[in-house]
């Protein structure tokens, strides 16, 4: 699974790449020589930032990073990468609704997913309308991301999050407790993932694979290991 998934990553990205370096000399400085705004950077940057945009985000999650890293375990080991599934829909004031959809994963050089949804998806949206956000999110926010939502949701006053997750990250911890706590109190609506929301997500953001059942197939422990997580979260919240 891993080589077939690294191909089809890397192949939209090498194909223009190669292009590029063939006919690169050959190729008129017609866009050089156009009137651009101030601000518009080099088209070396923005090559460097869409290839990233394109690296940590789409629209499905691969199967198998779906049943290992989502799996609600007690103890995550080797779960270092956090995935975030979101829904956003935006409401105008006549009541209309659009809704768009997609997965971040955190780049550990860069950016956690929390922060890639703040930095590559919030600059969107509309001040003049109503966001309602959802995030399945593989584990809880650390502090650090939990500062951020608190942020944000603080200055942005036509959001709403909710976030589900489907371990909690470090809850023995006290900053984290403290950070989940600050979560509520900001207005961020925080549960555990229940089994239906699993399927959810397997129906919704995950890529089918050949030759593979196309309904959830649940693993042994989920309704265990979410009554553990919950009872966890409400105490942590209280």
């Amino acid at each position: 699974m891993w080589p077939q998934g690294a191909i089809f990553v890397a192949l939209p990205l090498l194909g223009p790449t190669l292009v590029w370096l063939l006919i690169h000399h050959s190729m008129s400085d017609w866009c050089d020589s156009l009137r651009k705004l101030p601000w518009c950077p080099p088209h070396r940057v923005l090559l460097l930032v869409w290839t990233t945009i394109y690296s940590i985000t789409g629209e499905r999650l691969p199967a198998h990073y779906f049943k290992f890293q989502f799996r609600n375990v007690e103890y995550s080991s080797g779960r270092n990468k956090t995935f975030l599934c979101y829904v956003v829909e935006a409401q105008s004031k006549g009541g209309q609704v659009q809704a768009s959809r997609g997965y971040l994963e955190d780049e550990h050089a860069t950016n956690h997913a929390e922060e890639a949804f703040f930095n590559s998806i919030m600059p969107t949206f509309d001040p003049a309308l109503r966001y309602m956000v959802t995030w399945y999110v593989s584990s809880s926010p650390c502090a650090a991301c939990a500062d951020r939502i608190v942020k944000t949701l603080n200055k942005t006053k036509n959001l709403r999050l909710l976030i589900l997750v489907g371990r909690l990250f470090m809850w023995e911890e006290p900053e984290i407790q403290a950070a989940l706590r600050k979560l509520k109190e900001a207005g961020c609506r925080l549960r555990i993932m229940k089994p239906q929301d699993f399927e959810y997500i397997w129906q919704n953001f995950v890529e089918q694979e050949e030759g593979e059942s196309k309904a959830f197939e649940p693993w042994e422990d989920i309704q265990e290991n979410f009554l553990y997580y919950e009872e966890k979260l409400a105490d942590i919240l209280k």
